[in-house]
């Protein structure tokens, strides 16, 4: 009943308006008066009145000018957001779209005076409504992200305005991280997966924006549209960056920034650019086609909103991949570039228009530069080794640092085979900067990568005999050999090398082991062992006491000789150590018991007994002593 009343009374004061504006009818400005008086009421009233004066049939342009103008301008000088009530917005785009309407059906009769003048006001009012658009668009962008809410996506939960879903399955060993506290900026925070495609901003501003960038293309705006909506996401998207963690800095800052902070920001970087591939970029992309559906802006504008901080993250790689190629930076450099390598599927998805190719032929260049520079760097390892100086031996016939540092390296960086293959497959020719005739024939026909690992370990063992030299003793020497030897052969076997160098390459390395041990054997012992012979012709003569003991004092003195020296060298190899004890008892004992054996049945045994300083078992004890790396005193049986 109430509701009945109020519409009569409404069509009685749309009758009674009727009327007035009939009245006045041959005075514009009366009737325009008229209009604004009642107006004012409502805007709905506003609308229901114009429509049935509209009624009466068709009106000059110069009424239908004043009329929009009166409907437009109430919003366009509003003190408050216009979209702050649906019913004020939908009101004002259909005014809009009236405006834009009038203009085209006025355009082809331009050429009339009155409609031209018309014209004219009709664009400055239609400016006026583009600007007050700008700014709506403007503030439903910014509010929006004001009011995301990051728990959504931290919690892995989604909700009516906003959604998230994986688009595919990829776990990544490191988690996205949000750097800070303050949640304004929706920020992607995934743990296990960084592949997630978000709605940046709730549902209903995304149709918002689609609306009023749908008014202000079709009125001819639409580059201001876009570059008020490319300033808004871009500042989005960098503040993200920044949240995860990520500077901004100049390709001097990184190149001046010490090692150890470098490799932290080179962290922070990679987790970045997985989150900005992955999750934040798809996700501009489908905010940006959603709001411009329809529209050619739309690639442009996703561009110009991922330029800066695609830019950011490319010129950060690129800085690390003109800096130093020292050896210890390769596993940074390394990650860089494998987080690159991996992200251009999504480079060429998520930047697949025209307007992003640079983009995509940029991020290409840089992880060739990356890769560049890995093999840059295995060049300067190979200078390392090559400069690596002989001077100073390692105490004892140890393992000198040079081998472990090398050999460790090598292992490491094996780990990621995969990517130094992609790096070295380029070119099959030899590493440069040395004669490679070394190098077996299956090195040279194997990939690059065997081929690079193959002419390292050439250089390595290159150095460590120039150092083996230093030793005066060739025992001594053969020792040191014998120790980097069987650590090569232990390290390669028990890693990717292996496969890299093959089942030869480590037998031919077994055999040179062997052949320092016998060497060292034939140079400590052989003398040792050469005092122990007989001279069966020579049993039973009379000079055959004498010459026995003789040869004992010689074999005492040898010994002990050796003894003392070879306590304090060193068998890094535990198994090793034991294989030559076992060897020398071997070589030793049978001899010397045979020795003995002849020496105790020389006659007046009694009187030569005390010529005997050593007991086998003496000799077995010693030599269990040998290679301990301390030095120590003989001592004899009493």
């Amino acid at each position: 009943m109430e509701a009945s009343m109020a519409e009569n009374g409404e069509e009685k004061l749309i009758a009674m308006a009727r009327h007035i504006a009939k009245t006045l009818g041959h005075n514009e400005n009366m009737a325009d008066d008229i209009l604004k008086i009642f107006s004012n009421f409502d805007g709905r009233f506003r609308e229901k009145l114009s429509e049935k004066l509209s009624d009466e049939g068709p009106r000059a342009p110069e009424q239908i000018l004043k009329s929009l103008d009166c409907k437009i301008s109430q919003y366009v000088s509003a003190d408050h957001p216009i979209w702050s009530d649906s019913a004020d917005a939908d009101a004002f785009l259909d005014a809009v779209d009236e405006l834009v309407a009038a203009v085209r059906d006025w355009t082809p009769m331009a050429s009339e005076k009155s409609v031209a003048a018309c014209l004219d006001r009709a664009d400055n009012l239609l400016q006026k409504s583009m600007f007050r658009l700008e700014t709506e668009f403007r503030t439903l962008i910014e509010r929006g992200g004001e009011s995301f809410d990051l728990t959504h996506f931290q919690n892995g939960e989604s909700s009516a305005n906003y959604s998230f879903g994986s688009e595919a399955d990829n776990e990544d060993d490191d988690g996205g991280e949000l750097i800070g506290e303050e949640q304004q900026i929706p920020v992607a925070h995934p743990v296990t997966d960084y592949v997630y495609v978000i709605d940046a901003l709730p549902s209903g501003t995304i149709n918002d924006l689609q609306e009023i960038a749908k008014r202000m293309v079709v009125a001819g705006y639409g580059k201001e549209c876009s570059h008020v909506y490319s300033s808004c996401r871009r500042e989005f998207l960098e503040e993200s960056l920044s949240r995860l963690g990520l500077q901004k800095l100049s390709i001097e800052e990184v190149q001046k920034m010490p090692w150890t902070d470098l490799e932290d920001e080179i962290d922070r970087w990679n987790k970045a650019a997985n989150v900005a591939l992955r999750t934040l970029f798809p996700s501009e992309r489908r905010l940006c086609d959603r709001v411009f559906l329809g529209f050619s802006s739309s690639d442009l504008s996703f561009m110009e909103v991922c330029r800066g901080s695609t830019t950011q993250l490319l010129n950060f790689a690129d800085a690390v991949a003109i800096g130093s190629r020292a050896p210890e930076r390769l596993f940074k450099v390394l990650d860089m570039f494998e987080t690159l390598h991996d992200l251009m599927p999504e480079f060429e998805a998520v930047f697949s228009d025209p307007y992003c190719l640079f983009l995509r032929n940029e991020a290409t260049t840089i992880c060739k530069h990356l890769g560049e520079t890995i093999k840059g760097i295995f060049t300067e390892l190979e200078n390392l080794i090559r400069r690596d100086p002989a001077k100073v031996p390692v105490p004892g016939g140890g393992l000198h640092p040079i081998t472990r540092y090398v050999m460790n390296y090598l292992r490491a960086a094996c780990r990621s085979r995969q990517s130094l293959e992609q790096v070295f497959e380029e070119s099959m020719a030899p590493p440069s900067g040395g004669d490679y005739t070394s190098l077996d024939d299956r090195s040279m026909n194997s990939s690059s990568l065997s081929v690079q690992m193959a002419w390292i370990m050439e250089l390595l063992e290159s150095n460590l005999e120039s150092k083996a030299k230093i030793y005066r003793d060739p025992a001594l020497c053969s020792v040191f050999m014998m120790n980097s030897g069987r650590y090569i052969v232990q390290k390669v076997q028990d890693s990717e090398l292996g496969s890299l160098l093959g089942d030869d390459w480590i037998r031919k390395h077994k055999a040179k082991v062997r052949r320092f041990h016998m060497n060292y054997q034939r140079s400590s012992w052989n003398k040792v062992l050469g005092t122990l012979k007989q001279d069966h012709s020579a049993i039973g003569s009379n000079g055959a006491s004498r010459a026995m003991k003789e040869k004992l004092k010689l074999f005492n003195m040898y010994f002990d000789e050796i003894w003392k020296a070879q306590s304090t060298w060193v068998i890094c190899d535990e198994q090793l150590k034991e294989e030559m004890k076992i060897s020398l008892v071997k070589i030793l004992s049978m001899p010397y018991r045979s020795f003995l054996g002849w020496f105790q049945n020389l006659p007046d045994i009694a009187r030569h007994e005390k010529h005997i300083k050593y007991s086998v078992e003496d000799i077995e004890a010693r030599i269990s002593e040998l290679f301990q790396g301390r030095v120590g005193s003989a001592g004899g049986r009493k």
